[in-house]
């Protein structure tokens, strides 16, 4: 299976776009904003459970990384995790997921390197975990030698800034952004390949934006090794 399998090009799914597509036991529902593979799969996606909902145990080729949008994700039936919790499970890593009230997690699968050992809890709602960079307001996720994602919050109109010479996958987790007169609203999704440019900025209401950079030139790499 490929969607938005062409790293080279931009790629866009806004909200209106979502199609909700049942895991094969009927688990959970996903919106495939990416994907490589069929079941086991190089893979980003937004993943609903709904109350009362246990996934099988599994393991995680190549890692699994999360940021819980709404509502409780548990892992191993006492591991909490809010929405605003951002979760790296490294390469070879398990778990059993699980939602008692319900939950949205934008999810990216198969996207770590072997060496990315690392297993990260990091609470964006803590105060403690965001910086000021001049005139940028930036919550530190994660950062490599082939990586650097981040929550980004701008004001209302503030420009985003981020250099786009090595590709930038967004994601408006809260607010509106703009570009070229176009809105992209709350979970809208957004891919840049490498050497693009754009002029992004927040509307009126603000954004609180997901940012992955440095990455996209694994993942054509990747998409080689397929062909």
């Amino acid at each position: 299976m490929l969607i938005n399998a062409d790293f080279s090009q931009m790629a866009v799914v806004k909200p209106n776009d979502y199609q909700w597509v049942k895991s094969p036991r009927g688990e959970v529902e996903r919106v495939m904003l990416d994907r490589v593979g069929d079941e086991t799969a190089r893979a980003t996606s937004l993943v609903r459970y709904t109350p009362h909902t246990i996934f099988p145990e599994h393991q995680h080729p190549l890692g699994e990384e999360i940021l819980v949008l709404s509502g409780t994700f548990t892992e191993n039936n006492d591991q909490h995790y809010p929405a605003g919790w951002y979760l790296r499970n490294p390469d070879g890593s398990k778990h059993t997921p699980s939602s008692e009230d319900g939950t949205l997690i934008f999810v990216k699968l198969m996207q770590m390197s072997k060496t990315n050992t690392e297993t990260v809890r990091i609470n964006t709602h803590y105060p403690e975990n965001w910086q000021t960079l001049g005139q940028r307001l930036i919550c530190p996720l994660y950062l490599s030698h082939d990586e650097h994602t981040y929550l980004e919050k701008l004001k209302p109109h503030q420009s985003f800034d981020e250099h786009s010479l090595n590709g930038i996958e967004l994601l408006i987790v809260q607010g509106e952004l703009i570009a070229n007169g176009e809105c992209y609203p709350t979970g809208s999704w957004i891919r840049l390949p490498l050497q693009s440019s754009h002029s992004f900025y927040a509307s009126e209401i603000g954004a609180m934006l997901y940012v992955k950079t440095g990455h996209l030139s694994s993942a054509q790499k990747f998409m080689e090794q397929q062909s």
